[in-house]
């Protein structure tokens, strides 16, 4: 079995590590584009032509299911890329986690891109899975980026900072992008000591780890446990930044 992956960056890590928790033998293809990133201010259309370039290269490779594992182009190009590439390559999108934030009770902060925080998408999703839920957005500027390259000083920052805006008694945190499942402890310890008793993070690897694998048409057939890394199309290895986080690390482990 074969799976491929796209992001702009290494937002892919979580999804790609929930899969091979679930799979050991699974066959990655991790296809991104970080020159370009970050993809969130970029206009739909350019977002749009950058997930196509992302996604053509991962096909290229013949996996069985393709993962959009970015939030900003499952919002703004994911129709485009069901339109091209399927139904011979299944094609599944990331979305926030809002219906089981809400479900567990208590206020519901989302964690999200200055873009993908007030767009309609998101208001949407809220309107039609938030219930009676509180719920309050929280831009995270520059958060991506600064975990996108392992910068310490600036992930600390711009978590410290949503932090602030995150209202006191909150008890569930959904994260709205998918960079941000690479430090959600972090972002734990930030808005813990103004949270509810029980702080809840909810991110989206593990659905869609378990969506693809659902999406596979011969889910019994067996992988070797090969990593294949694409920037841009072309043949890469893990980023520098990447390898400090566990989720790349259990990526380059031997295969079970």
């Amino acid at each position: 079995m074969k799976i491929a992956l796209m992001d702009s960056g290494i937002g892919l890590l979580a999804a790609a590590a929930a899969l091979r928790t679930l799979r050991p033998d699974v066959d990655l293809v991790l296809s991104s584009d970080p020159a370009s990133m970050p993809w969130g201010p970029r206009t739909p259309d350019e977002v749009t032509e950058l997930a196509l370039g992302c996604a053509r290269a991962a096909a290229a490779h013949g996996p069985d299911a393709l993962v959009v594992a970015c939030n900003t182009a499952s919002v703004h190009a994911l129709a485009t890329l069901r339109a091209e590439l399927e139904p011979g390559l299944p094609v599944i999108g990331t979305v926030p986690a809002i219906k089981p934030a809400a479900a567990l009770g208590g206020p519901v902060a989302i964690w999200a891109t200055p873009a993908t925080t007030g767009s309609e998408y998101q208001r949407g999703l809220i309107r039609d899975f938030a219930g009676t839920a509180a719920v309050t957005e929280v831009a995270c500027p520059g958060l991506a980026d600064a975990i996108e390259h392992r910068d310490e000083a600036a992930i600390t920052a711009a978590i410290a900072a949503a932090a602030a805006r995150t209202p006191a008694g909150t008890a569930s945190v959904v994260l709205g992008c998918t960079h941000y499942e690479l430090v959600a402890d972090r972002i734990r310890d930030a808005v813990a000591p103004a949270a509810a008793a029980e702080l809840t993070l909810l991110g989206s690897a593990e659905a869609v780890a378990a969506q693809a694998l659902r999406r596979v048409a011969d889910p019994t057939r067996r992988g070797g446990g090969t990593l294949t890394v694409l920037h841009a199309g072309a043949p890469a290895a893990l980023p520098a930044a990447a390898l400090g986080y566990s989720e790349a690390l259990s990526l380059t482990a031997p295969a079970v």
